[in-house]
């Protein structure tokens, strides 16, 4: 897509990135807010960024979304800012991803997240398992997966 640069996320891009994620959880009424966005950007800071490689996405020389991934390929989060949404950004972070991890990719997605789940789907991905909430948030969520052809 014109106009976007992914690019490789620094320790300066926590701040931006923790921004969008509370952004979509304060956006999505389903969604409940189990830690305070400060805590957020805190553990984006420490954590996410430190362990995971992140692709960052810029949009004018702001930072519109990311995607983390572990050294397994599971995705940890896909996030856009709502102006980076249908323009191509998520598709292009995906991509890069795949090219990172050809092997495969993994993620979990909750049930509720319906558009999401229709994205993943258009990329390739399939359901591989479920859970009725085993996770902080206490909400049923869905496994897909990616598998090259």
């Amino acid at each position: 897509m014109r106009g976007v640069l992914l690019r490789a996320a620094a320790s300066a891009d926590a701040a931006a990135c923790a921004a969008v994620f509370n952004d979509w959880v304060d956006a999505t009424d389903w969604m409940p807010r189990v830690h305070p966005a400060d805590d957020v950007e805190r553990h984006y800071r420490e954590h996410v960024l430190a362990v995971c490689a992140v692709t960052v996405a810029e949009v004018g020389g702001r930072v519109a979304g990311f995607l983390a991934l572990d050294a397994e390929g599971m995705v940890g989060g896909l996030y856009l800012a709502p102006e980076a949404r249908g323009r191509g950004v998520g598709r292009a972070l995906v991509a890069a991803a795949k090219a990172r991890r050809p092997g495969g990719l993994t993620l979990w997605t909750f049930q509720a997240n319906a558009g999401g789940r229709r994205f993943y789907a258009r990329e390739g991905f399939a359901e591989a398992g479920r859970t009725e909430g085993e996770n902080e948030e206490g909400l049923p969520d869905v496994l897909l997966a990616w598998r090259p052809a």
